[in-house]
């Protein structure tokens, strides 16, 4: 009997074993009585942890920036003229479309998190406290976007003028002649891919990093932080279920294609990617689904693999509400300015995490958007390890909007029209 219970968490996933130890390091923590050995100990390790998953977020992120420019350039091919001026633009449209609903959305569903005052101080007293700074006006605030000093903003971690350099540095060195730009971009590709070895590294001792981290929370704030988690899921889910929704109205309004119609065409990929939690492992059913809503074979063949490629209607979705949700958790005071900011920042990282591995892409698209908005980084990882419950329905979305931006951007392919 032993044996095959030890058999059994061997062959656990690496979620099932986060999510285990969030539950059992909430549970030590909330019954240690605040043992301050413990406490000790448990924010040594899992600060150490964090520390080393922190220290991969500049140099990831500027290299993907640098890099994801130059591949997104070229992501459309030469397939089909039409198709690839069309494609990018609905793509990009979409994911601008998550973003702003989830701006106007996620702080009224943060709103209604209820927790204990007491809980919620206790809480954020986890969170380093800083002399409030200075908040600058509008003016300044678009200036200071603009990096006069790189190097100086990498040091300071302010990110949003770093990728605007990253962003501009790949603009440019496609105006390079080939042979030095090619050699700066494999540097840089490199470093990018380093660091994402090195997040595995790191992840690999995940569930200790999180187990600490849960018991620092629990003994903190008490099992009663367990309902934000509770909410954050529920949050999550409700916004994966509108953009679905917004979802079937754009292809009633953008693709002329009728809601029965497309509910029945695309209900077989949605099953599959509820059970697989894959678009990938969906693509297939995708193309019959493509089929039945009347687009040619040859316009989906080029449109669905590039979609599932470089298309997630969800990452900068999931991006803002991680980045709003730390923010409410720690108290820290988001301006509508901030947020109109970090829209663009969760789409471009959106666009640039996709082929990475799971875990990885979600700290990397996450973590320029938590850095700009000033939320605590330190409870990102305690949200992440709840967060494949909402990925089922995440999916879903994500393989919906693939059949949705294929049907839109090939209109010309499509034989016949709902009524």
């Amino acid at each position: 009997m032993a044996a095959r219970s030890f058999a059994a968490l061997r062959r656990m996933p690496a979620p099932a074993w986060l999510m285990l130890a969030l539950v059992a390091g909430f549970a030590a923590g909330a019954l240690s009585g605040g043992n301050a050995t413990a406490l000790t100990a448990a924010g040594l390790i899992g600060g150490l942890w964090l520390d080393a998953l922190r220290m991969t977020i500049i140099p990831l992120v500027f290299a993907l920036v640098v890099t994801g420019v130059a591949r997104l350039r070229s992501a459309t091919g030469a397939d089909g003229a039409a198709l690839g001026r069309r494609l990018p633009l609905v793509l990009i449209g979409m994911l601008f479309l998550s973003a702003i609903v989830t701006a106007i959305v996620a702080p009224l569903l943060i709103d209604r998190f209820t927790i204990p005052q007491d809980s919620i101080a206790a809480l954020r007293t986890m969170v380093a406290a800083e002399v409030p700074p200075v908040v600058p006006g509008p003016v300044e605030s678009i200036r200071a976007m603009v990096p006069t000093n790189p190097v100086a903003s990498a040091a300071s971690g302010a990110i949003v003028p770093l990728v605007l350099f990253a962003l501009v540095l790949g603009l440019a060195l496609g105006k390079v002649e080939e042979g030095p730009s090619a050699a700066l971009l494999l540097a840089l590709r490199g470093l990018g891919d380093a660091m994402i070895v090195v997040i595995g590294w790191v992840l690999r001792l995940g569930a200790l990093g999180i187990g600490a981290l849960a018991f620092s929370v629990g003994a903190s704030a008490g099992v009663s932080v367990l309902a934000i988690l509770v909410q954050y899921v529920a949050a999550s889910l409700a916004l994966s279920l509108l953009l679905i929704a917004i979802g079937y109205g754009l292809m009633r309004l953008a693709g002329g294609i009728a809601l029965w119609r497309f509910a029945r065409a695309a209900a077989p990929a949605q099953v599959i990617a509820a059970s697989t939690q894959s678009s990938l492992a969906t693509l297939p059913a995708m193309f019959l689904s493509a089929r039945a809503l009347g687009v040619a074979d040859r316009d989906a063949s080029v449109a669905l693999p590039i979609a599932v490629a470089v298309f997630k209607i969800t990452a900068p979705s999931n991006t803002l509400l991680l980045a709003l949700t730390l923010a409410w958790m720690g108290g820290v005071p988001v301006s509508p300015l901030q947020v109109a900011m970090a829209i663009p920042l969760a789409v471009l990282s959106s666009l640039l995490i996709l082929g990475l591995p799971g875990a990885v892409s979600t700290y990397a698209s996450a973590a320029p958007s938590v850095v700009a908005l000033g939320a605590p980084i330190e409870l990102l990882p305690v949200l992440v390890a709840v967060d494949v419950i909402p990925d089922i329905a995440r999916t879903v979305a994500n393989v919906t909007y693939d059949l949705i931006a294929t049907v839109i951007a090939t209109r010309g392919g499509t034989t016949e029209q709902g009524l």
